[in-house]
């Protein structure tokens, strides 16, 4: 596929929204950026003959930030939700991600019901946050989308400003590996699906992402850097 096919922002350039936080194993910033989401950037962008420009962006300012025509795509952790999808338009899934909780190693939680009383920390706006709402009897702790939002949560929950935090399930199993005071309480198995953020301008860029993503899942690119990064799930999309 040539990159003709859509128009960026800098002709063969694909200037992405991101954030540089540890958010292992879909992102991380090191000598350079890798991870599920990166590698897979790349490997979209190689079909395109693009070459993927990320931006360290507060995630409380991606989708405002977007329209500013300063970038392409949001491509961090995004999960589709009713109100993304009153900014952007978004491709169709490159992953179906699960949820969790995180205590302390020492704290007796070991599903939403022992949270009835309890503080639990997570991203404003999210899906996580929206789903600790459910739980009986918690207060819900909502962190703004700084573009160290995670390892802020973090140190929340350390400190015991917050009894728990909920996220995305791939982040706080790599987070209770790196430290042994904290521990996965449990999971809720709700697969949301990521994708991509578009400007609903760009229907040609939307367009292009969409067949490169088809043409990765159905020749196992896509499945091949998921069972690299994330080898503890079973690949969730079908190869149509």
């Amino acid at each position: 596929m040539e990159s003709n096919v859509l128009s960026t922002i800098q002709p063969g350039y694909l200037h992405i929204i991101a954030s540089d936080f540890d958010a292992r194993p879909m992102s991380v910033v090191k000598d350079v950026r890798t991870g599920y989401e990166p590698e897979l950037a790349r490997a979209v962008c190689q079909r395109l003959n693009l070459e993927p420009i990320w931006h360290n962006v507060p995630m409380a300012d991606f989708y405002t930030s977007l329209q500013t025509g300063q970038y392409d795509v949001i491509w961090f952790n995004q999960a589709i939700t009713p109100e993304r999808q009153q900014w952007v338009d978004f491709t169709q899934p490159y992953g179906l991600f699960d949820e969790a909780v995180l205590v302390r190693a020492d704290r007796p939680i070991h599903s939403p019901e022992d949270l009835a009383g309890l503080r639990v920390g997570g991203l404003a706006d999210s899906t996580n946050i929206v789903l600790a709402a459910t739980f009986p009897g918690v207060e819900t702790v909502p962190y703004p989308g700084s573009d160290k939002v995670l390892p802020e949560m973090l140190e929340a929950l350390r400190s015991g400003q917050i009894d728990a935090l909920i996220d995305d399930e791939f982040v706080l199993v790599v987070a209770a590996e790196d430290d042994p005071d904290l521990r996965l309480a449990f999971s809720v198995l709700t697969q949301v699906p990521f994708s991509i953020g578009v400007p609903k301008a760009h229907p040609d860029c939307l367009n292009a992402l969409n067949q490169t993503l088809d043409d990765l899942i159905a020749d196992g690119t896509v499945a091949k850097l998921w069972s690299e990064w994330i080898p503890w799930k079973p690949f969730p999309l079908k190869v149509s």
